[in-house]
This record gives C-alpha cells, sequence and structure tokens, in this order.
C-alpha cells in the first residue's frame, strides 16, 4: 500500500494570498462566510527535526467563500517561537516532544520561571469580534480574518491564577467558558467564564498535586461543565528534574495513582456535584454532553492507555506501517447521585475530530455526529457520520484522500439538524496538494470541491463564520 499519508507531516514554507480557487462541482448559494483551519506547518527548526505532531510551527490556512467562489490564504502565525526558529534556527522553549536549545542551566532556568512555549496551532477563537490563534498556553495571538495576518496579542490568563488556558472552549450566547490550568507542587485547573473583551471570571477549582491529569478539552451541558480526569498525566516534578539533560512533556507522562473519573461541575454554582469512576480512559476532544434525568450523558473519542500521547511522534506516524493509537467513539453515563460511569462504544476508531451541529445542539440532547475516520495509516481516510439514534452510519471515502475535521454549516433556518454542509480540508497524497471539500451534511455526499494550489500538512482544528453560524462551529 502507497504510503500516502507521510506528506502529512511534511513542512510547507509557501504562504499564498487571496488565491481564487477553481471549484468543482456547485457550492450552496447561502454558503457564505470564511473558514479558518489552524494546524502544523513546520516540522525543523534549522537543523533540529522537530519530535512530536504538537510541536510543529502553527499556520492558518483560510477560505473565504461567497457566491459560489474560494479565495485561499495561508500564513504562518508570527509567534515569538515563530521568530525565533526563523531568524536564529533555534528552538526558543520547550515543545511538547523537542526539548529547548541552550545550555542545561538555561533550560532549568526557564522552567522555574514558568516559561511557556507560545506556538499556537490547536485551533482559533472569536472573542469581542476579534479572531485569536490558540494553543495550551497563556498567550493568544490576534489574527487579521481576511489576510491571516498576525496583529497583536492578548494574555488570556488575566483574571486568572493560572499558567495557562487550553485551546478548546466553548461559547454560549455570547459568553466563553473555558479551562485554565496551573502547574507545580498544587497544579489545578480552573473553570472560567469570559464575556466580550472583558477579564475571566473564575468559576470552580479542582486541584491535584504536581502530577495532575492531563485535560485537552472539557464537555458542557445546560448546567454542568464536564471535566475529565484520566489515570495519567505529567510529573511536574519528573519534568523538572529531567530539564537538565533535556526532558520534555513526553518524558515525563506516566501514571497517577487517582483513579480515572469525570468531574461534573455546577456552573452557576461552581459546586462540584458529582466525581463518576470510569474505566480507564484519555479524551482529547468531545462530541457532546447534555442531561438525561438523574445523569450526564458524554459523547466523546475515548483512548484506554497513554500511548494516545506518546503514540504521535513524528517518526511513528511517517512509517509505512504505524502503530496508530486508537481511540473509539464512546458514550458515557454519568449518574449524579453516586455509582461508577457505564460506557458503551458507538463507533469503533480508529476515529477523531467528532463535530456536531453545535450552534444549536451543544449541551442538548441530538441526533448526529460526523468524525474523522481512518482504516489504514497515520491520517484519516474517511468521514463518518453516526446516527445516534439507530445503528446506522454513513461513510464517504476516496483513494489517496486524507480528509480532515468534518465542520458542520447549518443552512439557513434549518427544518432537520442535519440540514447543512460539513467543510473539511484534505491532503490528497498522491497528487501532492489539498484540497476544500464540501458534503451535504444529511447523506454525507459531495457537494463541491476546490483544489488548492499546494500541499498543506495535515491540519488540526477550524470554525466557521458565516450569515448561518456566527458563534462557533466545534469545541
Amino acid at each position: 500500500m502507497e504510503n500516502t499519508w507521510r506528506s502529512g507531516f511534511r513542512t510547507q514554507r509557501e504562504e499564498v494570498h487571496d488565491v481564487a480557487l477553481d471549484v468543482e462541482g456547485r457550492l450552496p448559494e447561502w454558503l457564505e462566510g470564511v473558514f479558518v483551519n489552524n494546524g502544523p506547518g513546520q516540522f525543523e527548526v534549522g537543523e533540529t527535526p522537530l519530535q512530536h505532531w504538537f510541536d510543529a510551527l502553527a499556520m492558518l490556512r483560510g477560505f473565504r467563500i461567497e457566491d459560489g467562489s474560494v479565495r485561499y490564504t495561508n500564513r504562518f502565525v508570527r509567534s515569538d517561537d515563530f521568530r525565533v526558529a526563523r531568524e536564529q534556527g533555534r528552538v526558543r522553549r520547550s515543545l511538547p516532544g523537542t526539548p529547548a536549545d541552550g545550555s542545561a542551566f538555561e533550560r532549568l532556568y526557564r522552567a522555574l520561571s514558568g516559561a511557556f512555549q507560545d506556538n499556537p496551532s490547536i485551533g482559533v477563537v472569536r472573542l469581542d469580534g476579534t479572531l485569536y490563534a490558540v494553543t495550551e498556553s497563556p498567550i493568544g495571538f490576534e489574527i487579521d480574518p481576511k489576510t491571516l495576518e498576525t496583529t497583536g496579542q492578548r494574555d488570556l490568563t488575566t483574571g486568572l491564577n493560572s499558567d495557562i488556558t487550553l485551546g478548546h472552549t466553548h461559547a454560549e450566547d455570547g459568553v466563553q467558558w473555558g479551562l485554565s490550568a496551573s502547574f507545580g507542587n498544587e497544579s489545578s485547573y480552573t473553570l472560567f467564564r469570559r464575556t466580550g473583551d472583558c477579564d475571566a471570571t473564575p468559576v470552580s477549582r479542582l486541584v491535584f498535586d504536581n502530577h495532575p491529569p492531563y485535560v485537552h478539552a472539557f464537555a458542557l451541558t445546560e448546567h454542568y461543565a464536564v471535566v475529565p480526569e484520566a489515570p495519567f498525566g505529567v510529573d511536574f516534578r519528573r519534568l523538572l528534574l529531567g530539564t537538565l539533560r533535556g526532558a520534555t512533556f513526553l518524558d515525563a507522562v506516566g501514571p497517577r495513582e487517582a483513579p480515572p473519573r469525570f468531574h461534573v461541575l455546577d456552573r452557576s454554582t461552581g459546586e462540584r456535584v458529582a466525581a463518576t469512576r470510569a474505566d480507564p480512559f484519555f479524551v482529547y476532544h468531545f462530541a457532546n454532553a447534555y442531561e438525561d434525568g438523574d445523569a450526564v450523558v458524554v459523547d466523546c473519542v475515548a483512548y484506554s492507555d497513554s500511548t494516545a500521547i506518546t503514540g504521535l511522534t513524528l517518526s511513528n506516524l511517517r512509517r509505512d506501517d504505524p502503530d496508530l493509537p486508537r481511540g473509539d467513539f464512546v458514550q458515557f453515563r454519568l449518574p449524579l447521585d453516586g455509582g461508577d460511569a457505564e460506557h458503551r462504544r458507538l463507533l469503533r476508531g480508529p476515529v477523531e475530530f467528532p463535530t456536531i451541529h453545535y450552534s444549536r445542539y451543544n449541551g442538548r440532547r441530538y441526533r448526529y455526529a460526523y468524525l474523522a475516520a481512518t482504516d489504514y495509516g497515520a491520517l484519516p481516510t474517511a468521514i463518518a457520520k453516526v446516527d445516534l439514534d439507530g445503528p446506522t452510519t454513513v461513510r464517504w471515502s476516496e483513494p489517496d484522500l486524507h480528509p480532515g475535521e468534518p465542520i458542520f454549516v447549518p443552512a439557513p433556518s434549518p427544518e432537520t439538524e442535519d440540514d447543512g454542509v460539513l467543510l473539511s480540508v484534505a491532503l490528497d497524497g498522491h497528487a501532492d496538494r489539498s484540497v476544500l471539500l464540501c458534503f451535504d451534511a444529511e447523506t454525507v455526499t459531495e457537494l463541491a470541491r476546490a483544489p488548492l494550489p499546494h500541499r498543506l500538512p495535515y491540519g488540526f482544528h477550524g470554525q466557521f463564520y458565516g450569515a448561518t453560524d456566527r458563534g462557533r462551529s466545534m469545541a
């Protein structure tokens, strides 16, 4: 089998601006707005090859859709990490799998001073009309949505006694809900809310020791926030001791003594109303969560062990026979009055990047979820639509094509939950170029595609901002 996924982990240095793409097929007349996707762009710094998928320097991809046409722009985020990498050819701050350049004592000083990398490669978030590129960092970089130029930065921890905020947030009626984190002998995760351009307001705090769980995202229901506690995480004492010899985040990932749990926090009072035990799991991404009587239902992609993190090294992912961590699409039922979580598998993995009709159904009972599924290799090979009311799963795939996260965009005044389209940026590994895909969300049949002028590394998360979806497209 041809290795068509390796090019998804290869640098693309070319930046283009406002290029008209040829559209094959027909985009819906109502589809109008900006689709901004974030993810890796560069996999080496100077002579140093980066080691982990999450280490790569961030590149934004932007698509302006109007009157059936598409104009495309891509641009690296001008973070301090990017500036030092390009101008000095060195790794400025330790990345998840690649240590910072410099002497052992320089690395130790940075670790003791709490200096974090600022490479914003996870996704984008819009606050008070301003677009930011974000990651697990204290800093968000302000982005011009038309040109994708970096125009400023913002401290996202203002109002919080925290080291970083997480890249995945929720938006609801103009209010942003997020998690921040502090690390040390006493580590913690803080649930916060933020309105417009105001400082963040802490709502609830979960306290751990110097070996906290690694949390990447959380779920939101009408009354609760659900925070996962995996049975492994980063031992910060071990990380600090290993800094002198160039240890990284990955080197400090290990099992914890605490049991795996879901913490259910009251969004109004901040009270923890349940800490529900579950079989060992780790979650990068949630599809949705909602309340069902005396329980909370949580749908997510769940992994069974820490290879979900440690298995995403670039050397593994580029192989002809990669050992890909398998995440299944799983539903947990969390009783609020005591007892352990029950769970059932909704779709066998490897699957990732679950999305829904977010603007209308996030935090509420819903029917459809969309995921990127992998049948072989290291990157997704199909789009899967799961009907939670039945065993039906609809799939789309095409040889040599690796589709990215499927973003749902609702039609004007949608008559059904799946009345809309899916947008996905795919890698054509055989043709060595990328393509924007548009699907009918009901049938998962292709409506249109727009080939790009070059190949992009496989991306992470995007948001669509348009007339029918003014807020957030996914968690």
